[in-house]
């Protein structure tokens, strides 16, 4: 969902909801949050959230986790929504990573966190702390999914038997993804794909 690095993804409707993200389901279904008004803002649409949040069931319970690209929040606030235990924000726009603080005060929510930086900068070095559950949701054309993946994975930024989440354009080049990630669900939406994999215990 856009913006958590360098530069914007076209625009893509959120199925109605204009200048709101919408929460699906959880404690907080149903709320309508306001999204930054930034040119290429794409928040993950409500169809799209719905298919990946059932993909994961239950596996946002007390799950840890981050949100490379937060944006508008739609998938990390929808993971803290399903009983998430903490939720990381990493955001790199001032305004965007200040609407998403914003927002959380609004819920309550104590158990996330917004970082409004780089994303590729923070998983560059040694992890700080590890991650059950991680969003990959780059700004589209900008090559940024790789490197993402590759200091993820480099960089013990994962634990054992996580999920990462990756939503991509559909005419992105072949990714080199991790031997130990395996594919668990794939499905495409109009330009976007998007998948899910679970890394194994090497």
């Amino acid at each position: 969902m856009a913006r958590g690095s360098r530069n914007p993804k076209s625009r893509t409707s959120t199925a109605g909801n204009g200048g709101q993200v919408r929460i699906i389901s959880g404690k907080y279904r149903g709320r309508k949050l306001p999204v930054a008004d930034l040119q290429g803002l794409r928040p993950t649409t409500d169809r799209v959230r719905e298919t990946l949040f059932n993909w994961l069931q239950g596996d946002t319970l007390n799950a840890r986790v981050l949100d490379c690209f937060a944006g508008s929040g739609a998938l990390g606030l929808e993971a803290l929504s399903r009983h998430a235990a903490s939720v990381t924000l990493c955001e790199l726009d001032k305004g965007a990573a200040s609407q998403l603080q914003r927002n959380l005060t609004t819920l309550g929510a104590d158990n996330a966190t917004v970082i409004c930086g780089d994303s590729l900068h923070r998983l560059s070095t040694s992890a700080t702390e590890t991650y059950d559950l991680v969003f990959i949701d780059p700004p589209f054309h900008k090559g940024l999914a790789q490197p993402v993946i590759d200091r993820l994975d480099q960089h013990g930024w994962l634990n054992d038997n996580a999920l990462i989440y990756l939503e991509t354009e559909t005419d992105l080049a072949p990714l080199a993804i991790p031997a130990n990630w395996q594919p668990l669900k794939q499905k495409q939406a109009g330009q976007v794909c998007y998948r899910l994999y679970q890394r194994q215990e090497v």
